[in-house]
């Protein structure tokens, strides 16, 4: 009996030590594949490397604490935003802490998506899985065999029995790993959701404000009444006089005009804007040669120039001549045109129109007129007044500001009107009481101050053109004297008072608004009528004169004699001195010619003489420089205004000894006038 306890004592141990071995073979297997190395000998001392650091104890025992944080410390903590609603900027208290290290975009698909099925159902993935994982099984789930050797065939089998891996106790004893699949494999990852800034900000629109200043005082205040009382009695007639249902048709009316012009008036802005995009796109390349072309042939042309065509301004509705232009000192894109009739046999109605250089096309303003103007003045300072000179003899005052195509002032036969056509109107300094004052000058020989008071034109007569001097208003008058027609005059840019008067006979008379009894000085200038009289922008003592004798002469108002004298081979319509030099003026004749001189450059002849019409007939009548830009422009009698700009010869700067360009500015420009006026003052002097 005893025999079998031995074996059963030896087989339990056999069974322990195959079983510790094959523990230990399981753990050398999984260390070999961690990597990891047993080292043996793990109660030796360990190695010290030489670099290695030498401590004491007591640092050695030192605890050193080290606090781990979710703070960014790089994040800015100064951060600074403006606040609509406190309108300061303040300090944000919320600062991003997130700081990302690694980001890894994959291609990895849910496998229940319909992507994923797609893709399975496309490339036939599923059988291909089920297949790899059959054959996968078995290979991983063999134990390694026992190394050592069975002593005997029944020890053999009884373990043998237990470690198969076929047989049932192992089948219900292990339980099978869970393998990954590489194409069903998914990661799944939470954040906790960060909440979306929003930034809301409004703003309303300012109120309309309107800057309003009058002063009351007690007529002012009588007009009103006066006024009030008469809208009241106009309207009980009216009630008296028409029936309800003409009244209810009529209202119905009105509120019908009235919300037209509404939605005139909102879309007349963006359709002026729209109008100046597409003609500035049509006509691109002369706005490019407006701006930025330079002639260089000029460098070949031994001093002299040309003009480049530019813009032409044309109103079809206008079969009139072109009889007045003016530049707009504060819009210098601005210019107005005053229309009417040289050809006194045929007058009629007048037309002014304002053009813009932002659009050739059409004009910016229209007013019709039931005379012809022949003159007419924009005030420097107030830009939106314009004077005009009518041929029946009335000066009229517009105001761009305004709404309607009547003047805002109109002088009358009451009032003082000229009786012959205005030649000429010129803006002139406010007087004490700050009122905005003109003068004008017609054929019935008056020289008249027009001062605008309240809604009325206030005359003054300055003086009588006659040919023995002023006319006396005094009783010593005995014999009537003849009257001259004034045809031009001028105002001198520095001495208020001093003013030039061209006449009908050609003589020029000097005189002061002081003195009305008697002329200063008389110039036998021409003999014909004189045209244009003007005072040069710079010098004090230089003016200039044109006439349809053919002639412009340049004078001293020192001096009886002309300084100079130029003869263009036909009848001088109008000149004007140039804004930037005081030697350098355009004149136009009726052969088509526009004359351009440089008295600094060339004493005797122009420098450019070019034709600038096409049309044989056609008659050129005024010209004038543009207060900024290097451009002229020029009216003919087919009411069309032709925009010219100067070639760099035409507008030379003074250049010195050494070659050296001299300062720019008003003692400059009345210096090299000077020095021509030099050589000419002598005690004979004599015509060039």
């Amino acid at each position: 009996m005893p025999m079998p306890n031995n074996t059963t004592a030896a087989s339990t141990r056999k069974q322990k030590g195959a079983g510790a071995k094959s523990t230990k073979a399981a753990s050398r297997k999984k260390d070999e594949e961690e990597g990891v190395e047993m080292v043996d000998g793990l109660d030796e001392a360990p190695v010290k490397p030489k670099d290695q650091l030498e401590l004491s104890e007591a640092e050695l025992k030192e605890e050193i604490t080290r606090i781990l944080t979710a703070n960014n410390p790089f994040a800015p903590q100064n951060i600074v935003r403006y606040s609509f609603k406190e309108r300061s900027y303040k300090s944000t208290s919320v600062v991003d802490q997130m700081a990302v290290h690694f980001v890894l975009e994959g291609n990895l698909l849910h496998q229940d998506s319909d992507e994923a099925r797609r893709l399975r159902a496309k490339e036939g993935l599923f059988e291909e899985t089920t297949v790899v994982d059959a054959e996968a099984e078995p290979e991983e789930e063999e134990p390694e065999t026992p190394a050592t050797p069975v002593e005997d065939g029944g020890d053999m089998e009884e373990t043998g029995e237990d470690d198969r891996p076929d047989s049932v106790a192992s089948k219900t004893d292990k339980k099978e790993p869970k393998l990954t699949n590489q194409f069903n494999f998914s990661e799944r990852a939470s954040q906790t959701l960060n909440n979306s800034l929003r930034d809301r900000c409004c703003q309303t629109e300012p109120p309309p404000r309107v800057t309003f200043s009058d002063t009351a005082n007690q007529w002012k205040t009588y007009d009103m009444y006066e006024m009030e009382t008469e809208k009241q009695e106009k309207n009980k007639d009216k009630q008296n006089a028409t029936p309800k249902k003409e009244n209810d048709n009529s209202k119905k009316k009105m509120m019908l005009i009235e919300t037209q012009s509404d939605t005139i008036t909102k879309v007349l802005k963006p359709a002026k804007i729209l109008e100046r995009m597409c003609n500035q796109n049509i006509c691109d390349d002369i706005a490019q040669d407006f701006k930025y072309f330079e002639d260089v042939s000029d460098e070949f042309r031994d001093q002299k120039g040309t003009l480049l065509p530019l813009w032409k301004f044309h109103y079809e509705k206008a079969k009139l001549s072109v009889t007045a232009l003016c530049w707009n000192k504060k819009y210098q894109d601005l210019f107005a045109v005053g229309m009417g009739s040289y050809d006194f046999s045929k007058q009629g109605h007048g037309m002014l129109v304002f053009y813009s250089l932002k659009n050739s096309a059409f004009p910016e303003y229209i007013y019709p007129t039931s005379s012809g103007i022949l003159c007419l003045d924009i005030h420097e300072l107030h830009s939106h007044l314009v004077a005009v000179g009518f041929y029946d003899g009335c000066v009229a005052v517009y105001n761009l500001k305004e709404e309607g195509q009547e003047p805002v002032y109109k002088s009358t036969a009451k009032t003082g009107k000229h009786t012959d056509p205005v030649w000429q109107v010129q803006w002139q300094n406010d007087d004490m009481d700050n009122n905005h004052n003109f003068y004008s000058v017609s054929s019935d020989g008056r020289v008249v101050s027009w001062t605008l008071v309240k809604n009325e034109l206030v005359f003054t007569d300055i003086i009588r053109l006659s040919l023995n001097g002023a006319v006396s208003e005094g009783p010593e008058a005995v014999h009537e004297p003849i009257v001259v027609g004034g045809t031009s005059f001028d105002f001198h840019k520095h001495i208020d008072y001093l003013f030039l008067v061209g006449t009908e006979v050609g003589q020029i008379y000097k005189c002061s608004k002081a003195y009305s009894t008697q002329f200063l000085e008389t110039y036998e200038a021409h003999s014909m009528a004189v045209d244009a009289v003007k005072w040069n922008h710079f010098h004090p003592k230089v003016f200039i004169s044109c006439s349809s004798d053919w002639t412009i002469k340049i004078w001293d108002h020192t001096i009886n004699s002309p300084m100079f004298t130029f003869d263009l081979n036909s009848a001088v319509g109008d000149f004007a001195w140039s804004p930037y030099s005081s030697t350098v003026f355009a004149a136009v004749t009726t052969d088509r010619t526009v004359h351009v001189f440089d008295l600094s450059v060339n004493k005797d002849q122009a420098l450019c003489q070019q034709t600038v019409v096409s049309k044989k007939k056609t008659k050129l009548t005024h010209i004038d420089f543009n207060p900024v830009y290097p451009i002229i422009i020029v009216g003919d009698d087919q009411s069309c205004v032709t925009s010219l700009k100067l070639s760099p010869n035409l507008r030379r700067t003074p250049k010195g000894k050494k070659r050296q360009e001299l300062p720019k500015g008003p003692e400059t420009e009345v210096a090299k006038m000077e020095q021509l006026l030099r050589l000419l003052r002598e005690p004979d002097p004599t015509t060039v």
